[in-house]
């Protein structure tokens, strides 16, 4: 199993990569793959085209109603991997699931802790798990994103951003959360890098795995809200963003 997790600030595009990377996968290695929506935003979903299931917020919440009353005498362990596997959504070309957002309040410590058991048991299914995370830095200190081969950090090419992914790389290195190998990626990119940007990515000893166009074609999904897969296939963004996998994941 691979894991292949895509970080970064918000507005940089990162969910429209790791959709690229999920069809990539699809089109070029023919395994399974699973794709995590692990953002409380949920947008991975409705780029992906799929009706997401039960979310993992949604069994916090049921577990924390319920204490100890759970049916048929069943311990939490096995309540959770029931729900667990009635929330994963089943398509042709990958399967999802969603972490979502706990309706109570309180902070994501256990839907994260949930999340994490279900990735370390449900993702040893799969040839690939590809982990869309929430923007910033708080999957790596929740130590949500952990054992991964890839994490691919999106940043627009601004200085600005820049220095926000090395933050991120930073903080995955102090807290060790096992990450193999980090990779920066600028999208939305036009004609070159600025100098000053360059210089950015060699101050904070970033690994610049490429560069992705601004595109036309994402942008009108963007504006109607119709799901990215289906519009992946004639994108100039697309055909880029494969040539780099192609060189991170060989067959």
């Amino acid at each position: 199993m691979k894991v292949i997790a895509v970080a970064g600030k918000g507005g940089t595009g990162k969910t429209t990569l790791a959709v690229m990377i999920v069809r990539w996968l699809r089109d070029n290695r023919s395994k399974a793959i699973l794709a995590v929506d692990a953002d409380p935003a949920t947008n991975f979903a409705d780029m992906l085209g799929v009706q997401s299931g039960e979310t993992i917020g949604s069994v916090r919440e049921e577990m924390k109603a319920r204490g100890s009353d759970l049916p048929g005498g069943m311990t939490k362990q096995r309540f959770l991997e029931y729900k667990t596997q009635t929330g994963v959504v089943e398509t042709p070309d990958f399967d999802l699931i969603v972490m979502g957002r706990p309706e109570g309040p309180g902070c994501y410590c256990y839907a994260n802790n949930l999340l994490r058991d279900i990735l370390d048991t449900l993702g040893k299914n799969y040839d690939y798990v590809v982990i869309d995370n929430e923007a910033g830095m708080e999957h790596l200190s929740r130590r949500t994103t952990r054992d991964v081969d890839h994490l691919l950090v999106a940043s627009l090419p601004t200085v600005t951003a820049v220095r926000t992914a090395g933050k991120i790389c930073r903080v995955a290195d102090e807290l060790a959360v096992g990450i193999k190998g980090k990779f920066l990626i600028l999208n939305r990119m036009i004609g070159e890098p600025p100098e000053a940007v360059t210089q950015a990515i060699e101050a904070d000893s970033l690994q610049l795995l490429g560069s992705i166009p601004e595109d036309d074609r994402l942008l009108s999904w963007d504006m109607t809200g119709a799901p990215l897969w289906p519009s992946l296939e004639d994108s100039e963004a697309y055909g880029i963003m494969g040539g780099l996998l192609e060189e991170l994941i060989p067959e």
